[in-house]
């Protein structure tokens, strides 16, 4: 009798409508607010209490993930050495992108695996998380099993992010919002670990779903930069999916990172929660880092937002990776063509002939 009304009532669920920006930021702060007025015994030794209370993870599960996580540190420098840099030789890429190209065609392999399996589970089986972002906190009780396909997207991105961490700072080329990178990393992994421990995994596959689709565009648009310019022949197709990669990424960026994910994932997270655990662990901790990801999104939605007006504006000319975009570069670059120009007119007027950028003495 308790089963059948329990399916009665699940059943008799309605979808919430989506809410707008307004509703999540009055809603949610006023859901907070509430939060924080009733927690007067929050504090150090409440946290700690509820840690060891409600953080289910074992040996085995933190071992799988250093082991993975030295498993993808591994196949990349594998897939480095014996594919991506023989196959930027054989393309004949410019010195530049010989050197960034692994980095990128390594990234694009992973993202379009890990988001195939997000969105394998979103859409093709029976989890109602994107659609319903409220029920991912149904039936949620402490410690409760965590379903075996999911642990399997949580193993594989809590791996990668962790190994992401290394490879941000011995691997990967440095650029200026690196630093940042290695921030998001630690706040990611954060993330996939205390959700999981906590058992918020099903929030936790709907952000790994909004974010990994941006970094497969973003890696896409960049290996055509790259091949744009092989063996000292321009190619048009190249040139052509580069600005549609581009155009792609900024829009999903948006859609999924600025206008799902706060309203789909802070307004489950900040006001379903507590709807449905009133008692929630770790309720301000979990915001806190999700809202620090929001941030983190805005920021380098400045960026996209920059590239954008730079095209526009005519002060870049050519698709490429905002985030390597310096200023300092570009007036370096523009002050050695013009030294350039002013020695090829020396050389003219001194009666020298220059061929191939070499300067001989003109023979009559």
């Amino acid at each position: 009798m308790d089963a059948h009304n329990e399916n009665d009532s699940f059943n008799a669920r309605v979808v919430e409508p989506m809410p707008g920006y307004i509703e999540l930021i009055t809603r949610g702060y006023a859901v907070m607010a509430s939060a924080l007025k009733d927690c007067s015994a929050c504090g150090l030794e409440l946290s700690k209490s509820t840690l060891l209370d409600n953080a289910y993870i074992t040996w085995v599960e933190i071992g799988l993930f250093f082991v993975c996580a030295v498993m993808w540190t591994v196949m990349r420098r594998g897939l480095t050495a014996c594919l991506f840099k023989p196959l930027a030789r054989w393309f004949c890429l410019l010195p530049k992108d010989t050197a960034k190209m692994p980095e990128s065609a390594w990234k694009l392999l992973f993202y379009t695996m890990s988001w195939s399996y997000s969105t394998y589970l979103l859409f093709f089986t029976h989890y109602s998380f994107f659609y319903d972002p409220p029920s991912v906190f149904y039936g949620w009780k402490s410690g409760m099993s965590v379903p075996t396909d999911i642990a399997i997207a949580y193993l594989i991105q809590g791996s990668f992010y962790g190994h992401s961490i290394y490879a941000t700072i011995y691997m990967d080329a440095w650029r200026k919002d690196s630093s940042v990178m290695v921030v998001h990393h630690i706040i990611t992994l954060a993330l996939i670990t205390f959700s999981y421990a906590f058992r918020y995994h099903n929030i936790g596959l709907l952000v790994l779903f909004l974010h990994d689709i941006n970094d497969i565009l973003l890696e896409f648009t960049k290996l055509n930069v790259y091949f744009k310019t092989r063996g000292g022949v321009y190619h048009m197709l190249n040139d052509v999916l580069s600005n549609l990669g581009s155009v792609s990424f900024s829009i999903t960026w948006f859609w999924f990172r600025l206008y799902w994910f706060p309203l789909k994932v802070l307004y489950a997270s900040c006001v379903s929660s507590l709807e449905s655990v009133p008692k929630i662990p770790f309720y301000f901790f979990f915001n806190f880092l999700l809202f620090a990801l929001l941030l983190m999104n805005i920021y380098w939605f400045l960026y996209i937002v920059l590239f954008v007006v730079k095209v526009l504006t005519g002060q870049m000319r050519e698709v490429n990776d905002v985030r390597e975009y310096d200023e300092e570069e570009v007036k370096a670059e523009r002050q050695k063509l013009q030294e350039d120009d002013a020695e090829h007119q020396n050389a003219v007027n001194e009666g020298k002939h220059v061929q191939n950028g070499v300067t001989k003495e003109k023979h009559l």
